[in-house]
């Protein structure tokens, strides 16, 4: 099946100022991408230029197979975006910006607004301008998702939401990419790329650092372990276990992490009587240090 997006060696430079620097990408039908990086590191410039509101300094994009210049029009019928720092007329209420963004993709109705809104919890009939962070928030979203898109690309989409509006968010995600929609969804918060992505790409001084399986990463991670047991232990058996790092044992509490599997560090302590045990997976900040080193910028 042809990915959704495909980019070969975009470029886009702003005289000396970094944009983003030779990105090649793919994202499959159905696929919740996470693009991932610190603010400057190139992701909304990499957006812009998906959808053609920048021209490319060299290299191309591809969206549903069509090209992002010459074929603009037609890519933005099809795709839902939630650009960073949503602006608007404030004197408009939700509804009224809807209705003018429905007017624009030549719909004649609102579309799944009303149902959005109300999952969301927010107004439609109150001007912008009353309404707070969080709840523009969700305007904003209920904009790119009211008519359908087959593609949803969303730059920092839960900046402002609660945690319950959040949860419900990722939620909606989930059904989205049931019906196979592909979301292509930019973040700096790695919290919110490690509980919905598929894969991650990390983007770090305009360049594309790695693109890596969410779930693999886990597996090849350290996880951290903290254990007490029923009476003294020896340090030396789980000293010699593989991958053991920050081993340490203080007033009967060990402490240790290992890379890659535990089953040799589970295996291990069967054969103890605990009496607490603690195994923390790594965040993905914790995975990217492992790769890439303590340098995120």
């Amino acid at each position: 099946m042809a990915p959704v997006i495909r980019t070969e060696g975009l470029t886009k430079v702003y005289g000396e100022d970094r944009g983003i620097i030779d990105l090649s990408l793919e994202c499959g039908k159905g696929e919740i991408f996470g693009f991932l990086g610190p603010n400057g590191s190139g992701k909304t410039t990499t957006i812009r230029t998906l959808l053609d509101l920048l021209h490319p300094s060299s290299g191309r994009a591809e969206i549903f197979g069509l090209d992002s210049r010459s074929q603009s029009r037609a890519i933005r019928a099809r795709v839902g975006n939630l650009p960073g720092g949503f602006a608007y007329e404030k004197h408009l209420t939700g509804r009224e910006l809807i209705q003018l963004f429905a007017r624009l993709r030549g719909i004649s109705d609102l579309g799944r607004a009303e149902e959005l809104a109300q999952r969301f919890d927010v107004g439609l009939d109150q001007p912008l301008k009353q309404l707070s962070r969080g709840n523009v928030q969700k305007i904003a979203l209920i904009q790119a998702l009211f008519h359908s898109p087959e593609l949803l690309i969303l730059d920092e989409p839960t900046s402002g939401l609660d945690p319950l509006m959040q949860a419900e968010f990722i939620r909606l995600l989930e059904e989205e990419r049931g019906r196979g929609v592909t979301v292509f969804l930019s973040s700096h918060d790695l919290d919110e790329v490690e509980r919905i992505c598929d894969r991650v790409a990390i983007i770090r001084s305009a360049r594309l650092v790695a693109i890596e399986d969410v779930h693999d990463m886990h597996r090849r991670a350290m996880r951290h372990f903290v254990v007490r047991f029923d009476r003294p232990v020896e340090l030396e058996p789980f000293a010699a276990l593989p991958g053991v790092q920050q081993l340490e044992l203080v007033d009967g509490r060990l402490t240790f992490s290992v890379s890659g599997t535990a089953d040799a560090a589970v295996k291990l302590l069967a054969g103890y009587t605990l009496t607490d045990i603690e195994i923390t997976h790594p965040s993905l900040e914790e995975l990217f240090m492992t790769y890439y080193g303590g340098d995120h910028e």
